[in-house]
């Protein structure tokens, strides 16, 4: 579902994403990890089209993002780190505004808004502004929007930013269950446990290259058998930047 070919970013003299290589099937939760800097959101931004890659090309469920933009943004969704919303108007406008967006029928959107503001506690919120709701709050509704137009591919940069111990286990149980069902998901975060509760497999860039591809015991054998990811994701990570500042070859 998510093909990457030699993909390049520069931003004047900074390579951000550098000879990437990545092809994530379909069904699979795929975590992207990697130091500040190393890419990640870089990377994330030209797979649903919102930067041009300087070279190379990505495909989603087929379709080259550079020459079939709309095709790819009807088969995805995308949560970013600091999403945005409209303050002034209340959460059930802008579910149907998502809902316009996409063409989708206005009974068949309000029906999907009283389910899926049950499943996310947004039903009292509902006639409420935006401006008036806290960051969790707002971070579910994104979560909803985002899945009203069941999308095939999902793409989430740092998913859990600011959310309580009750909206994380809900977020965690949907991406689980949104795997099983055949949704691809790519997920950025940092925060390394999460990425252990629910990867298929992990990626780890640093200064905008993959160093290491695999599952959780697939990194560890590469790490010299280290005992948990945050082990690993370190030791790797640390090797990329010694090689780096003597001037090897990179893994």
């Amino acid at each position: 579902m998510i093909e990457i070919r030699g993909l390049n970013k520069r931003f004047g003299r900074t390579h951000a994403v550098r000879d990437l290589d990545l092809s994530v099937p379909r069904g699979e939760l795929f975590c992207l990890l990697g130091p500040n800097g190393a890419g990640k959101t870089t990377t994330m931004k030209i797979l649903v089209g919102l930067l041009r890659p300087t070279s190379g090309c990505a495909l989603i469920g087929g379709h080259d993002i550079q020459r079939e933009p709309e095709a790819v943004k009807r088969l995805i969704g995308y949560i970013p780190d600091m999403p945005y919303l409209y303050d002034r108007l209340t959460p059930g406008e802008f579910f149907e505004f998502i809902g316009d967006l996409y063409d989708l029928p206005r009974d068949e959107v309000r029906r999907a808004m009283r389910e899926t503001f049950a499943l996310f506690g947004l039903l009292d919120y509902r006639s409420a502004l935006i401006k008036e709701l806290s960051h969790g709050m707002k971070q579910r509704l994104i979560y909803a929007c985002t899945f009203l137009h069941d999308p095939r591919v999902l793409f989430i940069d740092e998913p859990l930013v600011g959310l309580d111990p009750h909206t994380i286990r809900l977020i965690k149980d949907m991406l689980l269950r949104k795997a099983r069902d055949g949704v691809t998901i790519m997920l950025t975060t940092h925060i390394l446990s999460l990425a252990e509760d629910v990867a298929d497999r992990i990626g780890i860039v640093s200064r905008g290259r993959l160093i290491a591809l695999g599952t959780l015991s697939e990194l560890s054998v590469r790490a010299g058998g280290k005992r948990n990811l945050e082990e690993s994701f370190l030791h790797l990570t640390a090797e990329d930047e010694k090689s780096a500042a003597g001037g090897e070859p990179r893994a």
